[in-house]
């Protein structure tokens, strides 16, 4: 009897950015069995494996990917699932992306109580798409150890990981955490010591995140509909890290209809690749001016939207005679951030349904005043608006989820 046990290095969560090292420890261990017969020759304790690989595989299970995918994503998908590993493992969806196989050991040969461990290093690739589990396409990795008795069936276990997007970098100089700072130059020089400054592609790609995510810089927005002004929106930033808290406030003062409720949802869009095109002229672009005017006429309906929303968090509030407000969105560690593929985008934006009305006034009314009683009966309107945010991943050690050890026992 083999056991297998594998164990990722990073105990802490099985989370990695795009580029990053995965390391997993592997272990294949012969038990010691209780009671041995007499007679039991010493052939008869030891166990042989013929060979041992492990890889990284990308899987993707879509019901249109074939459709979409070009002929090469489809040879690919093909051809590795024709192969003995793609038969002997059993996972819900194609292999999309697979790193090379390295082989562990070849003819190995354990007695009864002996342990062979190894160490299993992996760059994964930073282009990949990352981990996404949606309504029409999937993304799931797997550290995948295949080994194999001779004239026996391959034997498989894997190790799930998860893989957070990095966003791409077309210039690296415009990122100020890399160029070359001033302190260098009064820095005391060592004539010794070469000077080394190559950053890898990761770094980089973190340092830009590390900038684009920490800028602040507040945008109004005029909410009106065909009645007049609601009131004033502000954000601080349209780009956030998984984590952190989307803060908004709400200005009422000079309003000439009144808000009664607002709620606001946050929402992920999965828009297919064949509806890309379509999906181009939805939403607000808040990068071109300081001030918008957002019109009921002119928000997208529930009909002009195009792909599968999914509601996340959101923040309901009763602001019937408030002047001003705020809104505090968390974003949940466990989402996939914005990013987009050959198949598939994956857009965030928040959601805000407003309950106006116009034909009440309490400027003549005496808030002061005990017997003073709201209105039973209010006619309302209820105006929506879609405003767009990207999420960004954040660093996976912040994503605490302890992933523990996975074991196969082969008799």
């Amino acid at each position: 009897m083999i056991e297998i046990v594998a164990k990722l290095v990073r105990e802490q969560t099985p989370a990695f950015l795009c580029g990053e090292v995965v390391e997993c420890f592997i272990d294949f261990s012969n038990p010691a069995q209780a009671q041995h017969r007499v007679s039991q020759s010493n052939s008869d304790t030891h166990e042989n494996l013929a060979w041992a690989s492990v890889q990284i595989h990308c899987y993707l299970n879509s019901t249109s990917h074939r459709e979409k995918g070009s002929d090469l994503q489809i040879a690919e998908l093909t051809k590795v699932a024709n192969t003995s590993l793609g038969t002997a493992s059993k996972q819900s969806g194609d292999v999309f992306h697979s790193t090379k196989p390295k082989i562990l050991f070849c003819d190995l040969r354990l007695s009864s109580g002996e342990t062979k461990s190894y160490l299993y290093r992996e760059t994964l690739p930073i282009n990949g798409p990352p981990t996404y589990r949606g309504h029409g396409i999937k993304y799931f990795y797997r550290i995948t150890i295949a080994t194999q008795r001779v004239k026996s069936k391959v034997h498989i276990l894997s190790v799930p990981i998860r893989v957070l997007p990095l966003p791409a970098v077309v210039r690296p100089e415009e990122v100020p955490a890399l160029c070359n700072d001033t302190n260098e130059e009064l820095a005391p020089t060592n004539p010794f010591l070469e000077n080394y400054n190559t950053q890898s592609e990761v770094e980089v790609s973190w340092h830009h995140l590390q900038n684009i995510t920490a800028r602040r810089l507040p945008k109004f927005y005029r909410i009106s509909n065909k009645r007049g002004h609601v009131g004033r929106f502000c954000i601080f930033k349209h780009a956030y890290k998984l984590g952190e808290d989307i803060v908004g406030t709400l200005d009422f003062s000079n309003r000439s209809v009144r808000c009664c409720q607002l709620s606001v949802t946050l929402q992920s869009e999965e828009i297919l690749h064949k509806n890309r095109k379509n999906s181009q002229s939805s939403g607000i672009d808040p990068t071109n001016t300081n001030s918008n005017n957002t019109n009921q006429e002119n928000a997208p309906s529930s009909s002009d939207v195009v792909g599968k929303l999914t509601n996340h968090t959101k923040y309901h509030e009763v602001c019937l005679g408030m002047m001003q407000t705020q809104i505090i969105i968390p974003i949940p560690l466990f989402v996939t951030p914005s990013f987009s593929t050959d198949l598939v985008d994956v857009r965030w934006r928040l959601h805000f349904e407003f309950v106006t009305s116009a034909d009440i006034d309490f400027g003549s009314a005496d808030h002061s005043a005990e017997d003073w009683r709201a209105p039973d009966d209010i006619p309302i309107e209820t105006m929506v608006w879609n405003l767009p945010v990207t999420l960004y991943p954040t660093a996976p050690l912040q994503i605490f989820q302890p992933c523990g050890s996975y074991s196969l026992v082969i008799k």
